[in-house]
């Protein structure tokens, strides 16, 4: 394993247990192997971007509002034709099992005692299929990383859908990595216990040697496989009635056409600030890809979200509901599914509070009039 201690048992919380995201943030730092920790942690290049997700939120500035009806106050939505209970889910996110044995199991487990969307990662250790199996699971979405044989990326998609992904999600702003410094420094790599289950035996990027002199990446040939609009349109075409939305969406002209391939909903993200550095945070890109979306589609947002106010934040400014990404792998690495469950409860547990001292009876009270400055 690469951990320094085994999980701390989360079966009781005690007044030491952690009380937010960030206690959970700094025991998993405690735990983890530094080099395990810095792959989590680190961002692209100078990791500017993921210092500006997380800081966007405290630049934003919420209106308190007094004496507001909040009988029979509630977090529920519609998304998709999919009841939720809150405006949670979980993030995609690679190789579960690097912060806790029982890996995307635990997770799982824990979105089910929560009622929280899961979006499997096409990079999960865990067969999507496991997941489904198991007892009272959570709503399953799919992440698709379109692959460099289009009857591979359909293949993929059909499994999915057939073990009960409800929503495929289509990543499309990471045709290659982003260039990671520190996690290059760190000497990280993937013990050979854990792979990607969902890509065995597909097609890679065929690649060709380098020319003297040549690009590596350029004249290579592992971009000639990089994902277009004309393959959204073909994938579109492939899966009637199945719901497909497009993750690593930072641009108004990339919603717009969104919107004209018959895409059911967008993810706003810039890949938690791992890929190209220096983008906008997601939460300043937000207003704007909400405009040109024009209320046809359902967003959703992620990055940087740390406090029940963060999303309330980015509920107010156009999304209908955010991913968490490390927040949730952190707890894993304290406590296993216990702990992940107890952290989606307190951000669940904050964003109530946060509704209440608005004025919020319920989601569709929130808007821009929720924020001091809008």
């Amino acid at each position: 394993m690469n951990r320094r201690t085994q999980p701390a048992s989360m079966n009781a919380l005690s007044l030491s247990s952690p009380l937010c995201a960030q206690d959970y943030a700094d025991l998993a730092r405690e735990r983890l192997d530094p080099a395990v920790w810095t792959w989590l942690e680190s961002g692209g290049a100078d990791e500017i971007t993921v210092r500006a997700n997380r800081d966007a939120y405290a630049g934003v500035r919420l209106r308190s509002r007094a004496l507001r009806p909040l009988a029979g106050a509630h977090t529920r939505l519609e998304l998709n034709g999919q009841a939720l209970a809150h405006p949670i889910l979980i993030a995609p996110m690679a190789w579960h099992g690097l912060v806790h044995p029982d890996a995307e199991q635990a997770t799982a487990l824990a979105a089910a005692a929560t009622h929280t969307p899961f979006i499997v990662s096409a990079q999960s250790g865990t067969p999507i299929e496991t997941l489904a199996a198991l007892p009272g699971p959570p709503p399953l979405w799919f992440q698709l990383y379109a692959q460099a044989r289009r009857d591979d990326t359909l293949a993929l998609a059909r499994r999915a859908a057939g073990a009960g992904a409800r929503t495929l999600v289509l990543t499309v702003d990471a045709p290659v990595n982003g260039v990671r410094n520190a996690e290059q420094r760190s000497g990280f790599h993937l013990p050979g216990h854990i792979r990607s289950v969902h890509l065995d035996g597909l097609s890679p990027p065929a690649a060709r040697p380098t020319p003297p002199g040549g690009s590596p990446l350029f004249d290579s040939g592992l971009l000639d496989a990089a994902p277009t609009w004309d393959d959204v349109a073909w994938l579109r075409a492939q899966l009637p009635g199945t719901a497909l939305w497009l993750k690593g969406i930072l641009d108004p002209d990339d919603a717009r056409a969104a919107l004209a391939h018959g895409i059911d909903g967008l993810i706003v993200s810039n890949h938690g600030g791992r890929c190209l550095d220096t983008l906008p945070s997601t939460l300043d890109a937000l207003p704007g890809i909400a405009q040109a979306a024009e209320g046809r589609l359902p967003i959703l947002m992620d990055g940087g979200i740390r406090r029940g106010t963060d999303i309330l934040k980015a509920l107010a400014l156009g999304a209908r509901g955010v991913l968490i990404g490390r927040p949730v792998l952190h707890a894993l690495a304290v406590g296993g599914a216990p702990a992940a469950a107890h952290l989606i409860q307190v951000l669940r547990g904050e964003l109530e509070v946060a509704m209440a001292l608005t004025g919020c009876r319920m989601l569709a009270d929130i808007g821009p009039e929720t924020l001091w400055d809008r």
